[in-house]
């Protein structure tokens, strides 16, 4: 062969190795460039929110992106995700994309599981109506709650839910949780308590857990309802009126006089000892203070205009407490100080006046000063709970 002739096949051979290695820089700036580059912009608002199931493939996956509007070419798509090994961790879940987001970006979303989460939270103290509007104010979650929920059947804590998943099945998961948290309380219960069994441990909780928001006062306000119930004395709570005006919603007003002399079957001030069902749905904190309360002698509580409560032993001790709370309200409402009444020998002076003995003319415990138009209760004294 000629010299000209291996001369012209070695300038052709290098000539073509040059083009196409120049297509192939095209190419590669041009992969790069989609890769980087932004991708769609969102149909509505500033993301969009992707659904992928578990178990798909990155077929499936790169159609669903696609068919949503956040990348252009499920080719690109499943060509980047194999090239750099993507493919092999892309993970299911809720995803929200960024509009505008490019190849690169959705790719990471992906193999980091950057899902979307939600929660709802069923607060301490919150009625089984309650925790269903809840549930009916989730948007991401579908079906109906047929039946309300039982009074202290749900446990208050915050929930993880996923998009589609029904309102039924949540409520399910609140009554596991409910059950499993209750066993293991009452397993762990002292013999001070009170109550004889799971359920009327969810009842006393739940009329403690209403009485107030301050989390150091449960105990104290337990061991009040304890003695109370020890002594034969009613338990006299404001919020099992309301329980039974509303069945579980705000009154939205204060407590009328009629109503609280009217008789319904959660009114403790005309019912002894503890009403039928719980007045809403208690937490750890409640449930512990009435299985495990403190020993105190106290008997009585009152506002103290901060949010929390004065306690008090004696009933004489309780009406000077509560006429500081009213001048405390008198105060806030803009009014002059009221006068007090003319002293009779032997009461508090500026309080009403404080009988020796119930109503009913029934013996009050050795000690105790029982206020006026309250009924003293005969029971027997409490046994320590079967285990």
């Amino acid at each position: 062969m000629s010299v000209e002739r291996r001369s012209g096949r070695k300038t052709a051979f290098l000539a073509a190795t040059a083009t196409f290695s120049l297509f192939l820089i095209a190419a590669l700036v041009a992969a790069w460039s989609v890769f980087y580059a932004p991708g769609p912009s969102a149909r509505e608002g500033r993301s969009t929110i992707v659904s992928l199931p578990s178990g798909a493939g990155v077929s499936a996956i790169a159609a669903t992106l696609k068919s949503a509007g956040v990348i252009r070419s499920t080719d690109m798509f499943k060509a980047a995700a194999t090239l750099t090994g993507a493919d092999r961790k892309l993970r299911a879940g809720e995803y929200e994309v960024p509009s505008g987001a490019s190849l690169r970006s959705v790719l990471v979303l992906l193999v980091e599981g950057r899902v979307v989460r939600h929660y709802v939270t069923l607060p301490e103290g919150w009625s089984s109506a309650q925790a269903v509007d809840i549930l009916n104010r989730q948007p991401i979650l579908t079906g109906t709650v047929e039946t309300t929920p039982e009074e202290g059947m749900l446990w208050p804590d915050t929930y993880e839910v996923s998009r589609g998943e029904t309102r039924a099945s949540v409520i399910a998961r609140m009554r596991r949780a409910r059950d499993g948290n209750l066993a293991r309380l009452w397993a762990a219960r002292g013999p001070a308590t009170v109550v004889r069994s799971p359920e009327e441990a969810v009842i006393l909780a739940s009329i403690v857990e209403k009485e107030t928001g301050v989390a150091a006062e449960r105990p104290r306000v337990a061991a009040v309802f304890t003695n109370r119930l020890r002594a034969g004395m009613r338990l006299e709570s404001d919020p099992t009126i309301v329980y039974g005006i509303t069945r579980g919603r705000p009154l939205g007003r204060g407590i009328r006089r009629s109503e609280l002399d009217r008789p319904t079957a959660w009114n403790t001030y005309q019912i002894d000892g503890l009403p039928p069902t719980p007045i809403a749905n208690p937490g750890r904190d409640a449930l512990a203070a009435v299985l495990n309360p403190p020993a105190t002698s106290e008997l009585f509580f009152v506002a103290d205009g901060t949010g929390g409560h004065v306690f008090a032993r004696t009933y004489d001790e309780h009406l000077l407490n509560v006429a500081r709370w009213r001048e405390i309200e008198r105060r806030k409402a803009g009014l002059p100080p009221e006068a007090p009444p003319p002293a009779v020998p032997g009461t508090v002076p500026g309080v009403p006046n404080a009988p020796t003995d119930a109503a009913s003319g029934a013996a009050a415990p050795p000690g105790v000063t029982v206020p006026p138009g309250a009924r003293v209760i005969s029971i027997p004294p409490a046994a320590a709970p079967a285990r």
